[in-house]
């Protein structure tokens, strides 16, 4: 039996923009009240926040850099103060950042590798106590990359980050299920043209694509939907890439 979130209080991270924004209107549009937050665009957050709110539920906007413990503490607080539970963490935002291996400097490294992974697990660890503590579980829902299964050569910290989301995903499914805490993770292909590379590279991967196309936002939306609602999955992986993870003849 698929569970309803109607009134479900869910947070996005990454939610002001590209595909963390469609995740945080999806599941505003089915009646959740959405904890909306980002690291960098006040004006893109507020945005999401009043789309949201034309909706007829609850959009809270925080800003934190989910790489600094401190910040990701303060943000749950936040989320405790006005709330008091949390249904649902989606933990979607992500940096990109194109650089080859032997040029990536320690301190790019480090944002990659904290934004993309350290984030994720601060936030698990936050969102599965606030939880625990309201006692009735929840679904945590990690935003990976196909680039995390295949190797990325302009994106290796991209790749190596994602890799360790996914492995994120079924210790922390492993180690929370006694509390009635399901964590699953989403697999995205190109759903959105990469923000640095033209058009081209864009036809390009729809050429290459089991089905001839890109995919859109709304397609790992509508996955984290499934997730969020069914009850008897965890541990799972979720490709929402068109079928590029098996197309090995690239």
């Amino acid at each position: 039996m698929q569970a309803t979130l109607q009134d479900k209080v869910v947070c996005v991270t990454g939610a002001a923009r590209r595909v963390g924004r469609a995740i945080a209107l999806a599941f505003a549009a089915e009646g959740a009240h959405i904890i909306i937050h980002h690291s960098a665009s006040d004006a893109e957050a507020e945005l999401t926040a009043k789309e949201v709110r034309t909706m007829g539920v609850v959009a809270l906007v925080v800003k934190a850099d989910q790489s600094q413990p401190d910040q990701v503490a303060q943000m749950f607080q936040t989320i405790r103060d006005h709330y008091g539970r949390l249904d649902v963490m989606v933990n979607s935002a992500a940096n990109f950042k194109r650089t080859d291996l032997l040029n990536i400097s320690y301190e790019e490294w480090q944002e990659v590798i904290g934004v993309n992974l350290t984030g994720p697990f601060l936030c698990t660890q936050h969102a599965a106590r606030l939880m625990i503590d309201g006692g009735v579980g929840g679904a945590i829902i990690n935003i990976g990359d196909v680039a995390g299964q295949q190797p990325w050569k302009t994106r290796p910290h991209h790749s190596i980050s994602k890799a360790g989301v996914m492995m994120l995903t079924k210790v922390s499914a492993l180690a929370l299920g006694e509390h009635n805490i399901r964590v699953n993770c989403v697999v995205p292909g190109p759903v959105l043209p990469p923000v640095d590379s033209g058009p081209e590279l864009w036809q390009r991967l729809a050429e290459q694509s089991p089905l001839k196309r890109n995919g859109d936002p709304d397609d790992v939306a509508r996955a984290c939907i499934f997730l969020a609602t069914n009850d008897f999955v965890t541990g799972t992986i979720l490709s929402v890439d068109g079928g590029e993870g098996i197309n090995s003849g690239r």
